[in-house]
């Protein structure tokens, strides 16, 4: 007997027509193993070759798009929950606070500047590109406030191009200054000069951008003239951080070798040098742990948010001459069951004693206490609208009684709140946009999920009755990498999927940080094994539980995710019935070779390295497609201005699957050009969003948002 498919599920249309793809790449022997790239040639994005076969596969996406009914629905809701947004804490300077506007209806955001009560705006990227594919990178203001250091890129590409801009005037008064790429900018008292992270050009013809170094810049003068500071005879991938305090006392450079978990700290008394020839001095080196440090006026010691001797967190004070970790003094302790976020001090003549505002996050979800500054003993609470994220705290750099920060949760859309520690209030903070209510009809509960190994793995479930009433189609998602938590945050993606009678799932997968760093590192290079089993064990109890329906569940990943989203199709291409991986990292033994890849070993581990290569090989997805494999429907999603992965990932992938694959779902690539990996248009954030859940919606049986009951 023929089992017809669930109500709303579309029957599958016939073998899809595949471009063709020829399988002439390299069989290479690598460690005494032989490895095959037979699409290697789609590695060259001009190749003539590979033009056509772009071109063709835009083709079978535009047939394929073209089956999905729910697009359109989609794609209004997704417009409507994109409108303004994209809040974020301002950074008060000099009386003015600065902060990034959109106000609805605008496609980018743009630089505001507020000052007695009244908001305007100071730079506006549809002003400079109004096609809206230039977007505002990075900003800094003065301590004054009187300057501001912008970062604009194009085409997605991320290559930053920095100009310092007059906050009255709104005018350009020095740069361009290429080769930043997001830098930090830390700026001396009175504008007058500014350190900042800048390539080098490599080689006498000046092309390929050469290594980083920190550069020492006055303000109107070449770019060309600026003084090396640090850097000079450190490795390539090597990535730099700089602070200044706000009185111009003192200097921290930090440095990390690509994506490590570990950094080094040195210090410098910019009062007893010129400040183009610091005398810096080692803080942290070579030990395992990463420390952060908030600078504040005057000599005293340094406060510093470290993992060093805790995984989690704590906070120190540090002597500013102590480059041994066992002259810090403990502050605020390392929690168990909590991760340390971020902290600010708040130490205001109004407050009988100066407070550390601290941000922990339990289980990805954020908390917030009041220490007192000097002890470490905990004062109290500020009760927070709901189990959300905080975001980074902002403080007035002078003596001060206030607080900033945003706040998000999986249904309320981002508000900046401002805390007053003397009154003991948080509101909204008025030169935001308005507090939205949250989305009504999704409901999202945390469920505990045990993996492979036993170990107790968090995952949140968006659905609309907070159980699982009945099987649904659902949507898996997860990252597991770099140490970045799945906390709770707005997913215009996914709410109209649940209210239209769905769940959306996601897994804190190890890999991430949601448990902090021995998390972070139980997921990474020869344990990534662990990210994918965690990931399996998560998929299996949204089955078992009855939360998602045999055959209605899909898999969703972007970037590092993407490659979590290609590894379960790989590992078990019969659990899912549609994959979705977005600006992918899919042929693991040549990921070094492209885009930011080689910054990323300590994260993967290096083909280089027999062993290292060994662990890359074994779960590579584009290595671990199989020949007569029956895949679901898969869609690949890249972007031509991507400069972290190179969208050649996916088309290797792409082609590799649609070789393989002897089922009749498609595997598509859709191919987004003039944007990158990351900021964009809101109107082609709606797109893609509308895209990918109109695509699982039509292969997991979802009817229209506008069509199906709850």
């Amino acid at each position: 007997m023929t089992q017809s498919p669930p109500r709303g599920a579309r029957t599958a249309p016939g073998r899809y027509a595949r471009p063709e793809a020829p399988r002439t790449g390299p069989d290479e022997v690598r460690h005494g193993r032989r490895v095959a790239d037979p699409y290697r040639w789609l590695e060259d994005p001009h190749d003539p070759a590979t033009i056509a076969w772009c071109a063709a596969q835009q083709g079978l996406y535009a047939e394929e798009e073209a089956r999905w009914p729910a697009r359109d629905d989609f794609l209004v809701r997704m417009t409507a929950l994109l409108t303004g947004g994209g809040a974020r804490p301002p950074v008060p300077r000099g009386g003015r606070e600065f902060h990034l506007s959109r106000e609805p209806g605008r496609e980018l955001a743009a630089l505001a500047v507020r000052e007695a009560g009244r908001t305007r705006i100071l730079f506006d990227p549809l002003d400079t590109d109004p096609s809206g594919t230039t977007v505002l990178d990075a900003w800094e203001p003065s301590w004054e406030g009187d300057l501001v250091a912008v970062q604009l890129s194009s085409g997605g590409t991320e290559h930053s191009v920095l100009r310092v801009i007059d906050t009255e005037t709104g005018e350009t008064v020095d740069g361009p200054v290429d080769r930043v790429r997001r830098s930090p900018v830390a700026w001396l008292p009175g504008g007058r000069a500014f350190y900042y992270v800048r390539r080098l050009r490599r080689g006498r013809d000046g092309g390929e951008p050469g290594p980083r170094r920190v550069l020492l810049h006055r303000v109107g003068t070449p770019a060309d003239q600026d003084v090396e500071i640090f850097g000079a005879g450190r490795s390539d991938t090597q990535y730099y951080t700089v602070a200044t305090a706000p009185d111009g006392r003192t200097l921290v450079v930090g440095a990390s070798e690509g994506t490590s978990p570990d950094n080094d700290l040195w210090t410098a008394d910019l009062t007893a040098t010129s400040p183009d020839r610091p005398g810096l001095r080692r803080l942290q080196h070579g030990i395992d742990g990463h420390t952060a440090v908030r600078l504040r006026p005057g000599g005293g010691p340094l406060t510093l948010r470290t993992t060093v001797g805790a995984p989690r967190g704590r906070i120190v004070a540090a002597p500013r001459d102590a480059g041994d970790p066992g002259r810090w003094r403990t502050l605020v302790a390392e929690q168990p069951g909590t991760v340390l976020a971020d902290f600010a001090v708040m130490d205001g003549p109004e407050l009988d004693r100066p407070l550390l505002a601290v941000v922990r996050t339990r289980h990805a979800v954020g908390e917030l206490t009041l220490h007192d500054a000097r002890t470490g003993a905990p004062t109290g609470t500020v009760p927070l609208p709901g189990r959300g994220t905080v975001t980074q705290l902002t403080a007035r750099h002078e003596p001060g009684h206030e607080l900033w920060f945003a706040y998000t949760d999986h249904l309320t859309p981002t508000v900046v709140l401002h805390y007053d520690a003397v009154a003991g209030h948080l509101r909204p903070w008025p030169g935001g946009s308005p507090a939205a209510a949250p989305v009504e009809g999704v409901t999202v509960t945390q469920e505990v999920v045990r993996s492979r190994d036993g170990t107790e793995v968090r995952m949140f479930v968006m659905s609309p009755t907070g159980r699982p009433d009945r099987p649904r189609p659902a949507v898996l998602t997860g990252y597991g990498g770099f140490g970045a938590s799945m906390t709770p945050g707005f997913t215009p993606q996914a709410l109209p999927w649940v209210r239209a009678g769905g769940v959306y799932a996601v897994a804190c997968v190890r890999g991430g940080g949601e448990e902090g760093e021995e998390w972070h590192r139980a997921g990474r290079r020869e344990h990534k094994h662990n990210t994918f089993d965690d990931f399996d064990a998560a998929a299996d109890q949204l089955l078992r539980d009855g939360w998602a329906a045999p055959g209605r569940l899909g898999v969703l990943g972007s970037s590092n995710g993407g490659l979590l989203a290609a590894a379960a199709l790989t590992r078990r291409p019969a659990a899912y019935a549609a994959v979705v991986s977005v600006a992918p990292l899919l042929d693991m033994v040549r990921y070094e070779r492209s885009g930011m890849g080689a910054s990323w070993r300590e994260e993967y581990g290096s083909a280089e390295d027999p062993a290292q290569f060994a662990h890359l090989l074994s779960y590579s997805p584009y290595h671990q497609v199989r020949r007569g494999a029956r895949y679901p429907a898969v869609l690949l999603a890249v972007f031509d201005g991507d400069t972290r992965v190179d969208p050649a990932h996916a088309r290797k992938m792409c082609a590799a699957l649609q070789w393989a694959g002897t089922g009749d779902a498609p595997v598509v690539l859709r191919t987004e050009y003039g944007v990158g990996h990351a900021a964009r248009a809101s109107s082609r954030s709606a797109r893609l969003y509308a895209d990918v859940m109109a695509f699982f919606a039509h292969h997991l049986g979802l009817l229209p948002p506008g069509e199906a009951p709850v």
